[in-house]
């Protein structure tokens, strides 16, 4: 499968998107060809300079527009926040796809966030995921993790999500969470089920990393660390513009001082993260142009990737294959003993991601941070320490800001999200500061509820810090729905109940 044919239609596609014929960028790469498009290319090129020749014309001709859904849905504010979003689970799915245009098919009914985002998103899915258990639609949940499945076994990774455009990169791999799910609910057979599928993600992970040397000290998502370690970062295998986002990645190569192969990579990287964009991927203060993020080893990427090591090892063990199971403990302890090393600051009493390029941490402090929380990895005194900078630093009126940093883009201050809620409030109740992580629940839930009273919306993003008003930054408005703000809101509706020990109403 190519991974860009959209751009078989240039210089059609560039016109088109530089021309602002649609409002959204990523509207046009989502748009269904009605013949092949290089027959479109062509007719384009004779079509172009005849006189009276109308551009948007052309397109509404050649192309369909992508169908929307949910318009007709009207929401009622004043039913509890619970209610919308069981009624928004149906409005959210899509059925099992046939190839159409960009779109890559998938073989099961799956969720997406809403929107913009008209198709699944991998590290979406695992928080819309925790909204799905606790609306009891587990077979929704099994049907996501069968689509990943599927990617992996077609494409031989989980894409950013299930467009052409998004196969040179993933997202934060929670596929080995999304797995556990349902070990929770079926057992542990489920890792048997599923274990090639683990085995095929981490080898897209590592990549070339058998190849590292002294000499060698990078290759796609690995990096080999002054002492030989091994450590992950984000990456893409393309280092063009985002065709989702070409007029602005081709703006932004007139104001950067990079090449623009590297300045292209570099977004390219920053939106596998899944924080596109955040001055944590900056190196020189608030100035998205300087974004380096394929030079940086990311805290919370080595953290899920430990994780899926650590799931490996335990299907495994499952298998009774005790030399898999020995092999993938031993590469998971390596890991481990390497994020202490290199993401650690024990002056700062936190975690920060790590510079391959100048060989130190960087300064960002931001919620990433929290990760090796959720994931166990720190000690009991280190989760005191991240914890007491979370409440003195991050923590604001409508739950945790994540970064300290204003910029203008959507993952800084003043903005949270629910994925960065959860693991923040998860990670403090694994090392027992429940009361932090209470506080910070309920400020988010009711930031939530009260939103959706004011506007009838479950949100994309909050803002957190002045709650009265919109979350925004980034290249894009805000967008409602909201897959993942959803499904953290409803798995945290159902916590504070098992903890109070009342049904739900």
């Amino acid at each position: 499968m190519r991974q860009l044919e959209i751009f078989d239609v240039h210089p059609l596609f560039e016109d088109v998107q530089l021309g602002g014929i649609f409002p959204d960028g990523k509207t046009f790469v989502d748009c269904l060809p009605k013949r092949p498009l290089k027959e479109i290319a062509n007719e384009y090129r004779r079509a172009k300079t005849s006189a009276g020749f109308s551009l948007r014309d052309f397109v509404d001709t050649h192309f369909e527009r992508p169908p929307e859904y949910g318009t007709d849905y009207v929401s009622d504010p004043t039913k509890e926040v619970e209610e919308d979003v069981e009624s928004l689970w149906t409005i959210l799915t899509r059925q099992p796809d046939t190839t159409a245009g960009s779109l890559i098919p998938l073989p099961f009914p799956y969720i997406v966030p809403g929107g913009r985002f008209r198709e699944i998103y991998y590290w979406d899915s695992y928080f819309t995921s925790l909204g799905l258990r606790a609306s009891g639609k587990v077979n929704m949940i099994e049907n996501m993790v069968e689509n990943f499945s599927h990617l992996i076994d077609t494409v031989g990774h989980i894409p950013n999500g299930n467009r052409t455009y998004y196969l040179g990169r993933s997202q934060p791999p929670f596929y080995a969470m999304m797995v556990k799910l349902l070990v929770e609910e079926h057992g542990e057979g489920t890792l048997l089920k599923y274990l090639p599928q683990l085995e095929r993600e981490y080898q897209f992970w590592m990549k070339g990393a058998e190849d590292l040397s002294e000499n060698r000290l990078t290759t796609h998502h690995s990096a080999r660390m002054r002492d030989g370690e091994v450590l992950n970062r984000y990456w893409d295998e393309n280092s063009t513009p985002r065709p989702e986002s070409f007029q602005e990645d081709f703006e932004l190569s007139h104001q950067s001082d990079q090449l623009p192969a590297k300045l292209f990579r570099h977004l390219r990287a920053g939106a596998e993260s899944g924080w596109d964009f955040s001055s944590r991927w900056f190196k020189e203060g608030h100035a998205l142009s300087s974004i380096h993020t394929t030079d940086i080893a990311a805290i919370d990427l080595n953290c899920l990737l430990l994780n899926l090591e650590r799931t490996i090892a335990e299907a495994c063990q499952v298998a009774r294959n005790v030399q898999e199971t020995e092999r993938f403990e031993e590469i998971a302890a390596r890991r481990k003993a390497a994020i202490q090393k290199y993401f650690w600051n024990g002056d700062k009493g936190f975690y920060f991601d790590y510079d391959i390029a100048s060989g130190q941490q960087t300064s960002a402090m931001t919620l990433a941070g929290a990760f090796p929380l959720f994931f166990k990895v720190a000690t009991k005194e280190q989760a005191k320490a991240v914890a007491r900078s979370i409440e003195k630093k991050f923590l604001r009126r409508g739950g945790v800001v994540t970064t300290l940093e204003t910029t203008g883009q959507q993952w800084d201050a003043p903005n949270g999200w629910a994925p960065l809620q959860w693991i923040t409030i998860v990670g403090l109740e694994n090392y027992g500061h429940r009361e932090l992580a209470a506080e910070i629940a309920s400020r988010w839930t009711k930031l939530n509820s009260d939103v959706f009273k004011r506007t009838g919306k479950l949100m994309e993003k909050y803002n957190v810090v002045d709650t009265h008003l919109e979350a925004g930054g980034g290249e894009y408005p805000g967008q409602d729905g909201f897959g993942w703000t959803n499904g953290v809101l409803l798995a945290l509706k159902a916590r504070s109940r098992a903890e109070a020990g009342s049904p739900r109403q």
